[in-house]
């Protein structure tokens, strides 16, 4: 039977950073995923696996090398996908209680920039496939929340990218009962490791100046775990870098042809003995002319090379690419050869919304539990409304990017209201934004139009 949380921190300090440090998750090492995740990483880029050209002279002639960004181009688009759109938070709320709680919560992830907090996350967790996230409090009085409270929620990202290690304790029933962070911090000219441990009621920092030793163990005031955790089995590109290293070899092969054979070559079809490079430089003369023996020909030749197999071969390994992640290839040069109407380029993105829908399961639930963190915190920040914050009831919703056509929107919620408008006259300003004052401008507005009909009735 696997050992409680209590029994691994009663142990020595170095009995219990080695059990807390054993991964109870399978995730790839970073070390390795970096490889592939950075270009200068690839074989291509290897002069062990590609060496440059020594010359008879003894010289070092460098070979052609074309790496391709495109492991960072799937990290980056997925991101893009699951979090270009906002995540919203619906509140079912039914007394001022409640309400005041749900502005609370928003406020706190507002003040803490969560769409760049996600966007950083999602970074992590397609390229190092984990991330953990820990909220924490700073005694600091404020009003930022829309109340008075003597504390302030701040939070920061960990991941393996940033060269942090993250360690999951899980129980026999999969929840999460421990998480632990380890990192280095210099200490004069040494470097320090050290690893935060926290659990539903305590905090533990363990030294390692020599060997572990514990440096803190403090209560946790909030009765759970002030992180969240989320991790993947395979980066945000899966299997596809054989594809990518096909295509930057052939890519790279190409090139030292091309540089080899590019070079324009003048040929003269003669059997006399012609004299070549009298020439003077072209600042010296303003032109050239030349006397060759009669029924001679000179002209330059070229290198007839097989380009359109090549655009072939890397066109069909790239599409390739974007097909097995079911990524859109939404690159400008993509958009600008293929041309679609509106309808297709949403049509373009279906695939892409699954793939949302596919990641959105690991990504809900780490969300609700950052919304349950929060929540945590606030019965501390505003215990009067202890009940309200246990009652309300949050659903976190992840929208797929897409093209949207605001026009057919519009149009279809008026269709489904039988013709009737869908928003006030001063939500439409405010909306525009192009008025620093909607109110201003929807008075003057209403005084115009009462103006002109005055007018009309003289």
């Amino acid at each position: 039977m696997a050992k409680t949380i209590e029994e691994i921190l009663s142990g020595t300090p170095e009995d219990a950073v080695s059990e807390l440090q054993t991964k109870s998750v399978e995730v790839p090492a970073w070390a390795d995923l970096l490889k592939q995740y950075d270009p200068n990483g690839h074989e291509v880029m290897d002069t062990g696996k590609y060496p440059d050209i020594t010359d008879a002279d003894g010289g070092l002639e460098s070979v052609t090398r074309i790496a391709l960004d495109l492991q960072r181009l799937a990290v980056k688009r997925t991101t893009e996908l699951c979090f270009g759109i906002p995540v919203k938070r619906i509140y079912n709320s039914h007394t001022d209680g409640e309400r005041e709680v749900a502005g609370a919560i928003e406020a706190v992830l507002k003040r803490n920039r969560i769409e760049s907090v996600n966007i950083e996350r999602g970074h992590m967790l397609f390229s190092s496939c984990e991330v953990a996230t820990i909220w924490f409090a700073t005694e600091e009085p404020n009003a930022l929340y829309g109340f008075e409270s003597k504390l302030k929620l701040r939070c920061r990202n960990y991941s393996p990218m940033q060269g942090d290690s993250i360690y999951p304790v899980f129980d026999e029933t999969g929840d999460m009962i421990a998480l632990s962070f380890g990192y280095s911090r210099k200490d004069g000219d040494a470097d320090v490791e050290y690893l935060d441990v926290y659990t539903a009621d305590r905090h533990v920092r363990y030294r390692n100046g020599g060997s572990w030793e514990e440096e803190i163990s403090e209560q946790s005031a909030i009765g759970k775990i002030p992180a969240v955790y989320c991790y993947r089995p395979s980066p945000a590109w899966e299997d596809t870098g054989n594809i990518v290293t096909e295509m930057e070899w052939a890519l790279s092969r190409n090139g030292n042809y091309l540089r080899k054979n590019s070079k324009p070559v003048l040929v003269l079809f003669t059997d006399d003995e012609m004299a070549f490079n009298q020439e003077k430089d072209e600042k010296q003369e303003f032109k050239t002319v030349a006397q060759y023996p009669k029924g001679s020909e000179l002209h330059y030749v070229t290198w007839e090379q097989a380009v359109e197999n090549l655009k072939f071969y890397i066109g069909e390994l790239r599409q390739s690419f974007f097909t097995q992640l079911q990524l859109p290839d939404w690159s400008y040069e993509s958009m600008k050869t293929t041309p679609m109407s509106g309808e297709a380029r949403k049509q373009m993105f279906i695939d892409a919304q699954l793939k949302v829908k596919d990641e959105s399961g690991r990504l809900l639930e780490m969300l609700d539990r950052e919304v349950n963190v929060i929540k945590a915190f606030l019965k501390i920040m505003m215990p009067q409304r202890a009940k309200d914050i246990d009652t309300l009831q949050v659903e976190t919703v992840i929208t797929p990017f897409t093209v949207s056509d605001e026009k057919e929107t519009v149009a279809n919620l008026m269709a489904a209201t039988g013709g009737k408008p869908i928003m006030s006259q001063r939500e439409g300003i405010e909306i525009l934004g192009r008025s620093a004052d909607p109110d201003e401008t929807l008075r003057q507005i209403r005084e115009e139009s009462s103006l002109d009909a005055f007018e009309q009735t003289i």
